[in-house]
């Protein structure tokens, strides 16, 4: 991957990204070497619904010599569908989106207890099992049920524990609080964030929120949509290409890196550096951290 520099970063960027404050194996810092290692310069960690990974990650990412941007994927759902909105750039203090997270994560919590509570009843699993694998702090979810049903040896891998146990159609699965989209949206941009929507067409046509309902995402202020991602299909591609087209939003491609926990690798798909820029001009609510160790 060549790399060019553009106002004060440098290219190649992955904005999607999480450590083990969320869903991810690897500390923020670890998550930033891998990054450089696979060639990135510019990066964003995204953990699920919480910002608590950023210091670390900006340290180590300033002593690489890397340009980062703070971020978060945001839960919401848009009725059956789950949806996720990356955040960049935001005020983590802004009192209406922390409170938001804040519920959020609570109720994940809550959740995944029940989980645990309905595998046991068929499983040899507890919630000790779960607690085990997550980092003190984390935001305790599916993936750590996941890396709990590894340990004991139930299932080999995530793809296994997701495809079986933990699918819905095994009876184990409930869903958990988030806000419509519009809502994750609004309290983005209220926070001087940039909303961009995560891998919004991961499966058919139907799976993906109604053209129509866009319309009003990008009304609240929704800045774009993430295009370049390995689950999104290419129907879906060309149909988020085409309204990105027509209504001038910014487009990304990232890698969604979770460590050993999903087979995405760094770097895989990339956000050019004219749509990075983008973002950078676009928010007011926190700095980015550039290669000097500056903010701005």
């Amino acid at each position: 991957m060549a790399t060019d520099l553009v106002g004060r970063f440098s290219g190649p960027a992955d904005l999607h990204a999480h450590s083990n404050h969320s869903d991810g194996t690897e500390s923020p810092a670890r998550v930033v070497q891998q990054m450089h290692s696979y060639g990135v310069r510019t990066m964003a960690l995204t953990d699920h619904d919480r910002t608590s990974g950023w210091r670390e990650a900006a340290e180590q990412a300033s002593q690489l010599g890397m340009t980062f941007i703070p971020g978060m994927e945001l839960s919401a759902a848009h009725g059956w569908r789950s949806v996720h909105v990356l955040a960049y750039l935001f005020d983590p203090d802004d009192p209406a989106l922390a409170t938001e997270c804040h519920k959020i994560r609570d109720d994940r919590w809550g959740r995944a207890e029940r989980i645990v509570g309905r595998i046991s009843h068929d499983y040899d699993l507890s919630w000790d099992d779960v607690v085990a694998q997550a980092r003190d702090g984390a935001t305790i979810g599916r993936p750590h049920i996941a890396d709990a049903l590894i340990a004991r040896r139930i299932v080999q891998n995530r793809g296994e524990a997701f495809d079986g146990i933990l699918h819905p159609r095994q009876g184990y699965y409930e869903p958990h609080y988030a806000p419509d989209p519009l809502r994750a949206v609004q309290l983005i941009s209220d926070a001087g964030g940039v909303a961009i929507i995560a891998h919004p067409v991961t499966a058919g046509r139907d799976r993906m929120m109604p053209l129509e309902y866009y319309e009003q995402l990008i009304e609240a202020g929704l800045a774009g949509v993430e295009i370049d991602h390995r689950e999104n299909t290419a129907e879906g591609k060309k149909l988020l290409r085409a309204l990105a087209a027509e209504h001038d939003l910014i487009v990304t491609g990232s890698s969604d890196y979770h460590g050993s926990g999903k087979p995405n690798r760094p770097g895989e798909n990339l956000t050019s550096n004219p749509m990075v820029q983008r973002i950078i001009d676009r928010a007011t609510g926190s700095s980015v951290v550039y290669p000097d160790g500056s903010s701005g």
